[in-house]
């Protein structure tokens, strides 16, 4: 059995947010055009766990969601190079971690999120993601 992995799935709130996903209690993520963004979109499996990170004013981790698919072609996409995941809401962190805390922080520090900040999607480590949780519980 493979090990559930995890990820970080960035989107700007006004164009969706954590909250929409709540309310439509399933979502196609799609949106991703970036080479190596797609490239860990492409990874996620059934069951994975994404954190949910709100760009623009927020830049805060906010809620945690589960992966309902792997991975698979944008139906929308007619060159074939997109890739979308299903996804439903698992829940909202009770606090927000903000990139501030995040940036300090001798875990999350090291994530993609911090090093490479304009990826959409990039994966984290166990460590990582139990991290998210504390700072967010």
């Amino acid at each position: 059995m493979t090990p559930v992995a995890a990820f970080l799935f960035k989107t700007e709130p006004s164009t969706y947010s954590f909250a929409d996903l709540v309310r439509e209690k399933r979502a196609v993520w799609d949106g991703v055009s970036n080479p190596v963004a797609l490239k860990h979109l492409r990874t996620v499996a059934k069951g994975d766990t994404i954190v949910i990170y709100h760009t623009g004013d927020e830049k805060s981790a906010v809620g945690l969601a589960r992966a309902l698919s792997a991975g698979y072609p944008d139906p929308k996409d007619k060159a074939g190079k997109l890739v979308v995941v299903d996804l439903e809401p698992v829940r909202m962190l009770k606090t927000p971690v903000p990139l501030s805390a995040i940036r300090e922080d001798a875990v999350l520090s090291k994530t993609d999120l911090v090093r490479i900040p304009r990826l959409s999607v990039v994966p984290l480590t166990p460590a990582e993601l139990a991290r998210f949780e504390k700072l967010g519980a």
